[in-house]
């Protein structure tokens, strides 16, 4: 009995060491593709999605999108759980695009009337600089045979600290209609280290993007048809802070650098036309910002103090303020165009009134709607349909205000 208990140990030990040396085989990561129901067009994807829409980690989608009548494509896109606003959409400008599958993701293609587009000659990511990890960049809308048209310049939201310039496409187009301005939608850099730069990125240096943008904007200009000397400057919600600044505090542009000597605060662009003085790109950006509509943002930066180092002091948050350096239209006039939704749950009309009431007191003309009912970012362009039916229902009429007040500057 004794022999017979020590045979099947043993054979139990051999199965048990057997058994470690087998590796299991992994199985192998699969993600859920969705595909989102197309309005006033198609689309394709290969290889065909399987019943259940689970795709090998790795595969390489195709998709191809085609328009209907009278439409025109807007973009091709995929979604994914993630980022500062929940959701993150990859989005591509062309017919066909190729999607390697490596996360749940939903997959869609978006059109737009075709009037909106047919008279525009659209430029993709032209790089104006690159000061960190991320190339800076803008879109230009250009109405064909356009000449020496105003520019409307754009600059997008997103907290300072996520967006690009896509996002303001709803808005760019809508300003092109009637073909009397050549637009410029621009992306800047993100606060703290969020682009990748190993040192953080401060309040200022997105500032000094701006005006990096503004300054070879109107060194090109005229390759779009457009007049580098009148310039309508707007942005929403972070690019309502930043549009107003640009507006505003140009006359701080200058390379004493920013809070390193006391008491000077100056902005240095982040691009500088070859040739060209501090002192003379100054001079061409405060000459022509002739109007701004700088919409449901902060301006002073008591307001957004989260955004920047714990250890900047009032002077610091004071050169980032438009707020603090309103001009009397004596000395510049720049009348303002303001919007903000009545339910917006991060812009209160208590941030915004006291700007309004600055620029009143200064002698600036200002025109200043609630647009009830509105929420915030009502201006941006997403793919989902929650945000596109926002812009249309806000969006399209109050880009026609905006219009219709900067053609009351600037034409």
């Amino acid at each position: 009995m004794m022999k017979t208990v020590i045979a099947l140990s043993m054979v139990v030990l051999a199965v048990s060491v057997s058994s470690a040396k087998i590796k299991p085989q992994k199985t192998q990561d699969m993600y859920k593709v969705t595909m989102v129901s197309p309005v006033n067009g198609s689309y394709t994807i290969s290889p065909a999605l399987p019943d259940d829409g689970m795709v090998a980690s790795g595969t390489e989608l195709t998709v191809r999108a085609n328009s209907f009548d009278g439409y025109s494509l807007d973009a091709i896109y995929y979604t994914y759980k993630g980022g500062m606003w929940g959701t993150t959409s990859v989005e591509n400008f062309t017919p066909t695009m190729k999607i390697t599958v490596d996360k749940d993701m939903s997959v869609g293609a978006t059109f737009v009337k075709s009037d909106l587009v047919d008279n525009l000659n659209v430029t993709h990511d032209v790089v104006y600089a690159q000061p960190g990890v991320k190339p800076l960049k803008y879109d230009v809308y250009s109405p064909k045979g356009a000449e020496n048209l105003p520019l409307a310049i754009i600059v997008h939201g997103g907290g300072w600290s996520s967006n690009n310039e896509d996002i303001m496409r709803g808005l760019a187009r809508e300003l092109a209609i009637g073909g009397k301005y050549v637009i410029f939608s621009i992306d800047y850099r993100w606060v703290n280290t969020l682009d990748g730069d190993e040192e953080p990125n401060s309040m200022h240096e997105l500032i000094e993007d701006v005006f990096g943008a503004i300054a070879h904007i109107q060194e090109h200009a005229a390759e779009y048809g457009g007049d580098p000397t009148k310039i309508a400057i707007t942005g929403d919600s972070a690019g309502g802070h930043l549009s107003a600044s640009a507006a505003i505090l140009s006359p701080m542009i200058g390379d004493g650098g920013f809070g390193k000597a006391n008491g000077v605060y100056e902005f240095m662009p982040s691009y500088m036309p070859q040739g060209k003085t501090v002192e003379a790109v100054n001079k061409e950006i405060t000459d022509a910002i002739k109007v701004a509509a700088p919409s449901y943002g902060p301006f002073n930066a008591s307001d957004f103090k989260q955004f920047m180092p714990k250890d900047a002091g009032e002077d610091y948050y004071d050169a980032v303020s438009p707020a603090a350096h309103v001009p009397n239209v004596g000395e510049r006039v720049i009348p303002h165009f303001i919007v903000r939704g009545t339910q917006d749950p991060l812009i209160s009309n208590e941030v915004v009134q006291p700007y309004v009431e600055d620029l009143k007191e200064n002698g600036q003309t200002v025109e200043y709607i609630q647009v009830e009912g509105a929420g915030h970012a009502f201006f941006d362009w997403k793919p989902d349909a929650q945000t596109r039916a926002t812009f249309a229902r806000y969006g399209v009429p109050y880009a026609a205000e905006m219009k219709s007040f900067f053609d009351s500057v600037l034409y």
